[in-house]
């Protein structure tokens, strides 16, 4: 089986396995302004599992070693990568079809979470990345 999803105007489609990992929630600056939210939650999967079946998305550089995906026409954020995990890529948690059963296992760049954003859902929150604490 595969999980299916996709921006918001149907322009651009993705599929990819369920082998899912490093399920969270984002709190960093960046992520908040490229999907204009408080929080992002992201999953990771294989790079050669990801698929975009429909439609070209548009792509930008957030930071040097980092590379966007989004819909060039309703702008939906889709997939982040990074030059130094070259083998995986997060995707939007919510540009899933059916995001429900990928609910986020923690929360990183918890450092950066807005004053009014209290939010803890008793998951593991993580001041900067995993490997930081």
């Amino acid at each position: 089986m595969s999980l299916l999803g996709g921006c918001c105007c149907g322009a651009v489609r993705y599929e990819t396995s369920e082998q899912v990992f490093h399920q969270t929630i984002c709190h960093c600056p960046t992520c908040r302004r490229a999907c204009g939210a408080p929080r992002v939650a992201w999953f990771s999967v294989a790079r050669g599992e990801y698929r975009i079946t429909a439609g070209m998305p548009a792509q930008f550089r957030s930071s040097p070693d980092v590379t966007r995906t989004f819909c060039g026409a309703c702008g939906t954020q889709l997939t982040y990568a990074h030059s130094g995990s070259p083998d995986e890529i997060d995707i939007t948690t919510c540009s899933l079809d059916n995001p429900e059963p990928l609910a986020p296992g923690d929360h990183t760049f918890t450092f950066y979470r807005l004053a009014w954003d209290s939010g803890d859902d008793g998951t593991p929150q993580y001041a900067h990345t995993r490997a930081e604490g």
